[in-house]
């Protein structure tokens, strides 16, 4: 690797997280990190919950100080879009500058699905939470009264309705889906969730599709497929994100999903490596797209040591959390397939819901329940799965179900 240039397009969580763990695996040769916002690598969950409450300063967002870039020897270039890739010069345009590579790293992200122009998406007061710029945007409008409509039920929006509840707002959330959380949690999780939310005064309608946005130039509420019209003073649309291809796919990679890679990290062109909410990468019998802090982490430490010749496939070990209000969402592992779902009471407060398919542990949702998810978490990750009579028995110890 002595002389290659290694240039990195994405300045989040695995961009900075993958420049990190190549200098110190030792690479010694020219290192770039391109950023197209104007800051340096910072967190993003903090952004809808602390940082939009005021409970965290800015500077406390950014993952680390800007003078450790320089004392890496990380060329660090902010607010610089790459507009284009040329695979066969080995080459990036930024603006008017060209900049070569002879490896080179996509760590673009996910950017928010935004609701329609036609619809009333560009109608001001209308917000996406992604960003800095985005949390910035919105901080004005979370004023103790104020009516917020917010559009899409996962987790995202039921974290905005949680921090504007708690701060006096009036929050309605709407659900096209009969029910929230639908493509990422089961239906227990889901009922604990609407009665956590129900306890704050958050009206939820679930299965009812919003035709438009209304207002002149501001929004003024939601117009339902129903009929029904809802007053707001501003919206906040939490439909999902999509993964940032756009570059990719300009310069002919393959695309399935995100940017596909193997299962080293590579795209279809060797020289280009992909990690983070970009990237898919194969997982059994097909692809896997992960969207979580630890996944963009782990990700990308894997494609560095790859790129300085470790040859070892990246096996994700999933595991994600959701704050609201005063609870604790914990996730380990992933519960696509389950065909049963195993609720347990904890010793206290906390409960959790354990996803089997037949009789294998896939994954388990712990909310308030800190045993259950670390438990858990070491059953997944052992290939073990208790029996789940034992396991929904409060009487037997959380303890007695890991393998002698």
């Amino acid at each position: 690797m002595d002389g290659q240039r290694i240039v990195v397009v994405g300045a989040g969580q695995a961009g900075a997280a993958l420049v990190a763990k190549l200098r110190s695996l030792g690479f010694a040769s020219a290192l770039t990190l391109i950023g197209a916002e104007p800051v340096p690598p910072y967190q993003r969950p903090p952004l809808s919950k602390k940082y939009l409450t005021g409970e965290m300063a800015r500077p406390r967002l950014f993952l680390r100080p800007e003078a450790f870039y320089a004392d890496q020897a990380i060329a660090l270039r902010l607010g610089q879009p790459v507009t284009a890739i040329d695979r066969g010069a080995r080459t990036l345009r930024l603006g008017d500058e060209v900049l070569g590579w002879d490896r080179l790293v996509l760590t673009t992200g996910a950017a928010p699905r935004r609701w329609p122009s036609a619809l009333g998406g560009d109608l001001a007061g209308v917000h996406v939470m992604r960003s800095l710029a985005d949390a910035d945007a919105m901080a004005p409008e979370f004023r103790p009264g104020a009516r917020v409509v917010i559009v899409g039920g996962g987790y995202i929006g039921l974290e905005a309705a949680a921090v504007a509840a708690s701060r006096g707002l009036r929050v309605t959330l709407i659900e096209a889906a009969p029910r929230i959380l639908a493509r990422v949690a089961c239906a227990e999780t889901a009922d604990w969730f609407r009665a956590l939310h129900a306890a704050h005064g958050v009206e939820i309608l679930e299965g009812a599709a919003v035709a438009r946005l209304t207002g002149e130039t501001r929004v003024t509420g939601a117009q339902l497929a129903g009929g029904r019209h809802i007053p707001c003073d501003f919206a906040i649309i939490g439909i999902g994100v999509l993964p940032e291809t756009g570059l990719a796919e300009a310069a002919g990679l393959e695309i399935a999903d995100g940017i596909a890679t193997d299962a080293l990290g590579r795209t279809s062109d060797p020289a280009i490596w992909a990690a983070g909410d970009c990237a898919s990468f194969p997982h059994g019998a097909g692809r896997l797209r992960l969207e979580s802090v630890q996944n963009a982490i782990d990700q990308a430490e894997a494609v560095a040591a790859n790129l300085m010749g470790a040859d070892t496939p990246y096996v994700p070990m999933p595991w994600f959390w959701s704050d609201q209000y005063d609870a604790k969402l914990q996730i380990a592992g992933l519960g696509t397939g389950a065909d049963r779902i195993v609720v347990r009471q904890g010793d206290g407060p906390g409960t959790s819901h354990w996803y089997f398919a037949g009789d294998r542990l896939l994954a388990v949702d712990a909310m308030n329940d800190a045993r259950a998810y670390m438990l858990g978490k070491r059953l997944i990750e052992a290939g073990h799965s208790p029996d789940p009579a034992r396991l929904a028995d409060p009487a037997m110890p959380l303890r007695s179900l890991l393998p002698a």
